[in-house]
């Protein structure tokens, strides 16, 4: 029986399919949950060499699964091969990778008091984290969407995955801008990164400190410039220029990250304005905040 469905590869068609890899304790779990909630049906801790059978089963006429959650196991050897097969016959699907910073691993892991699957005798958790993360370069590097889950708890994570796949449109990139601070380190999911701390800092204005880049008057300190308004109107049109390559090489999700020194101010401010620019032109945009309250 196996032998017959792995010579018929991807023959019929399931609707959409999503692929969950990711670091051990980044939140595949957690993920496979939500999508659960949104009417994928879960098929958890799967090796690679199964996945045919899976969706072969899935895509039967007598099957009523139209949306397909596969939980890659610990052995990712040969997924992104057979993601290229199923995309070769004709089905829909999309890689999410989920991140986190090390430290973070090791804290959950502490935290749990649970073995990683790739320590052993002689490596701690600090070393299978980083193995791990070796052997799994490449997926991330081809995932569709890559979340970083290192300041997410699980209800951001669910908010995340909801925008994400509660109602796609897989006709359209979806585009996320973020905000962020680089004292709190570089975002491990963009795609893009601007920097803009070249910008006026109303940080230095003991009025404004307190507020954040919600606020009109931060607001109006750091786009009523006209330093601000040359630079966003060279991004934007830069970003105009290269989302429909993005699309084109096959991409589904797009992260632009906007980083200024505290990610309290100025990046708040620009990924909001930068984001109303593209609904302005029909452009849909998801906005987030990940240092706005550090």
């Amino acid at each position: 029986m196996t032998r017959r469905l792995h010579a018929r590869r991807y023959a019929l068609d399931v609707a959409e399919i999503v692929v969950v890899s990711g670091l051990s304790g980044a939140g595949r779990s957690a993920a496979a949950d939500v999508l659960e909630d949104l009417g994928f049906y879960i098929v958890d801790n799967l090796p690679t060499s199964l996945l045919p059978t899976i969706v072969e089963l899935a895509a039967q006429p007598s099957s009523d699964i139209a949306r397909l959650g596969l939980v890659s196991g610990r052995n990712h050897e040969g997924l992104l091969r057979e993601v290229a097969h199923m995309r070769t016959e004709g089905h829909d699907v999309t890689v999410l990778f989920l991140e986190a910073s090390t430290p973070t691993l090791v804290q959950r892991y502490d935290a749990t008091r649970r073995r990683h699957p790739f320590a052993d005798e002689t490596t701690g958790v600090l070393g299978a984290i980083e193995r791990e993360r070796s052997l799994l370069a490449n997926v991330k590097d081809q995932a569709d969407l890559v979340i970083d889950t290192s300041d997410l708890n699980v209800h951001q994570l669910k908010d995340r995955l909801i925008g994400a796949f509660a109602e796609v449109d897989h006709q359209h990139l979806q585009i996320a801008i973020k905000s962020f601070g680089f004292k709190h380190g570089l975002p491990l999911d963009a795609d893009v990164v601007m920097d803009v701390r070249f910008l006026p800092n109303p940080h230095w204005d003991d009025a404004l400190r307190p507020l954040t880049g919600h606020d009109p008057k931060v607001r109006d300190y750091v786009i009523e410039r006209s330093t601000t308004a040359s630079f966003l109107d060279h991004f934007e049109a830069m970003l105009l220029d290269v989302l429909p390559g993005y699309q084109s090489e096959g991409r589904a999700y797009l992260t632009i990250a906007i980083g200024c020194t505290g990610g309290r101010h100025r990046s708040v401010a620009v990924t909001e304005e930068l984001a109303r620019r593209f609904a302005e032109r029909g452009i849909g945009a998801r906005t987030a905040h990940r240092d706005i309250s550090a």
